[in-house]
């Protein structure tokens, strides 16, 4: 008897230990279902109180919850009792869309993600926050918060807050003593109009920014405000009244950086110097009408721009943007780019513009003026001429101002002074389809780039076209164009050092095409004349099959009354 007591001592613990997690999950579930408010169900770690028309905490809630949903109650300040305080495993608290003035104290201890947006909150204290020291994140979207509601130093007694969301109050600057371990810090949609030169100087381990929707101005942003934001990664200014990117931007980390909807109307130079970083920019529905080269030269790691809805001129100044995106890698997108003036180039992409297409004031021999032909003189050869950058001698004399065309009696547009002219271009319109354009030249030329683009009422409409011509070829016949359309076609030769010169040696022309009526009779002769097609030969071929048509019914009907007439 004593040898089997010994043995059951013995094997004692290893009967027992299987049974021991069981009783602990029998014993929790017991005490959760007897800790759980009345008001409330329970469910494993959540308690959910919400949307039950309360206007104050239950009582009753005992400890291993989790998770306490409150929302959507009524809710007021006097409705945390003290016990609430106590509960220590609840990390996570719902408590919007309830009627707070103020921001709420005796909450849970541990909490480490509290929100408390859509209420009526107007202050934040000291004493409420500094029983938070384990909250990481605290959502305080759409409530009253001012400036003067905020005391002094609050948020930093939250000594373990990363997150902070204060979007859609009424904060006229930035609160004071943000606490330092902040990573993220919304305040959008505020009435914020001035940011002082310390206002970031404790949070230097910020990563994310955003202050879209103020009331910032250039002046109401100090010179080293956000200098000292070593660590940002993402600013967004959005939606204020800046005219000018504002000075001395985080460099170090920044990768995404929002200026769009503002009133800039330039860009400094040194704007954007040392962002080598930055990987996603936007400015966008801003006033910019061009920008100085080499403003984005700094942005080694740039992978997106956005540039939509400005005031984009396509005149001299934006050859450069031309050239610039037509280099661009594949790696880097580019959006919005858009000519909006002159009305002619208005719609058009400013990368698929030609250089030949951008008219500069007051233009020189290397940028000719273009010889317009009006319809009532398509018939009639257009004449322009220019002297070539390499024709002249090899000193360096004072560019000489090519005069500007003026009418002949005809209507003709012609430029002046014939002893200058080397190159001759003529454009001819030989019917609705066809523009036959010869040239010739007084100096050797390896080859000419003939391009052609229609243009419509407000904007280029159709694709730009362009054909390579041999050097001892003297034109080209233009095809298959639309009747009654309005072409833009530009001759850019080619020197003996196989260089062309766009803008310098580039003859261009407006030419109308005839209508699909119109007859040229004898005017065009060769080869022209043998392929222009009569235009009224498709109402002729349907003349003769509505007119067969028509016979075959009065046949049929002659035979269908001559038997009706036999049988009767």
């Amino acid at each position: 008897m004593e040898v089997q007591i010994r043995m059951w001592n013995k094997d004692l613990p290893t009967l027992i230990s299987p049974w021991i997690p069981i009783l602990l999950g029998l014993h929790m579930h017991f005490s959760w279902a007897t800790t759980c408010p009345e008001e409330c169900r329970c469910d494993r770690t959540f308690v959910y109180c919400n949307e039950r028309s309360l206007t104050s905490v239950p009582l009753g809630l005992g400890e291993g919850y989790k998770t306490l949903y409150l929302h959507n109650n009524q809710i007021n300040n006097a409705g945390f009792p003290l016990e609430m305080h106590n509960v220590a495993s609840v990390e996570t608290v719902y408590l919007y869309g309830n009627q707070l003035d103020e921001f709420p104290v005796n909450l849970p201890k541990n909490v480490r993600v509290l929100h408390l947006q859509e209420n009526n909150i107007q202050t934040v204290s000291r004493a409420a926050l500094a029983q938070l020291l384990r909250l990481e994140e605290l959502y305080l979207d759409d409530n009253s918060i001012s400036t003067v509601g905020v005391e002094e130093g609050a948020f930093r007694e939250a000594i373990s807050l990363k997150t902070l969301f204060l979007t859609k109050n009424h904060l006229s600057s930035v609160p004071i003593g943000l606490p330092e371990e902040l990573r993220e810090l919304r305040l959008d949609e505020n009435r914020i109009a001035f940011i002082a030169e310390d206002a970031f100087e404790n949070v230097t381990g910020l990563e994310l920014l955003l202050l879209d929707g103020n009331l910032l101005t250039d002046e109401g942003i100090a010179p080293g405000a956000l200098q000292t934001l070593v660590n940002l990664k993402t600013l967004s200014l959005a939606r204020n009244s800046l005219t000018v990117p504002p000075p001395n931007l985080p460099a170090e980390f920044l990768v995404k950086l929002n200026l769009q909807d503002n009133q800039m109307n330039e860009i400094p130079l040194t704007a954007f110097h040392g962002l080598h970083r930055l990987e996603r920019l936007d400015i966008s529905n801003n006033q910019l009408q061009s920008l100085t080269q080499g403003v984005f030269d700094s942005l080694h790691g740039l992978r997106q721009l956005t540039v939509r809805n400005n005031l984009w001129l396509c005149d001299c100044d934006i050859k450069w943007v031309i050239l610039w995106l037509k280099s661009l890698p594949a790696t880097l997108n580019v959006r919005g780019f858009m000519c909006q003036k002159p009305e002619r180039v208005r719609g058009m992409v400013i990368r698929e513009l030609t250089l030949e297409l951008i008219q500069c004031p007051n233009s020189t021999a290397t940028v000719p003026q273009p010889t317009l032909l009006s319809s009532s003189t398509a018939e009639s050869a257009t004449q322009a001429a220019f002297t070539p950058a390499h024709s002249r001698p090899t000193p360096s004399p004072p560019r000489l101002t090519l005069p500007p065309p003026t009418a002949s009696k005809d209507g003709e547009q012609r430029t002046v002074d014939p002893m200058q002219e080397s190159l001759r271009v003529s454009f001819a319109v030989l019917n609705g389809s066809c523009i036959q354009v010869s040239w010739v030249s007084t100096f050797t030329v390896t080859a000419y780039k003939v391009t052609w683009v229609k243009l419509g009422h407000s904007l280029i409409t159709g694709p730009m076209q362009e054909s390579l011509v041999q050097g001892e070829r003297e034109g080209i016949t233009l095809t298959n164009l639309e009747p009654k359309s309005t072409y833009r076609i530009c001759v850019d030769p080619l020197d003996a050092f196989n260089n062309y010169h766009p803008g310098d040696d580039t003859i261009c022309s407006e030419v109308t095409t005839k209508s699909a009526s119109f007859h040229s009779g004898d005017n065009a002769t060769g080869p022209e004349q043998a392929t222009q097609q009569d235009p009224s030969s498709p109402f002729l071929l349907a003349g003769l099959i509505g007119g067969a048509v028509l016979v075959v019914l009065v046949v049929l009907l002659s035979i269908f009354c001559w038997h009706m007439h036999k049988k009767g």
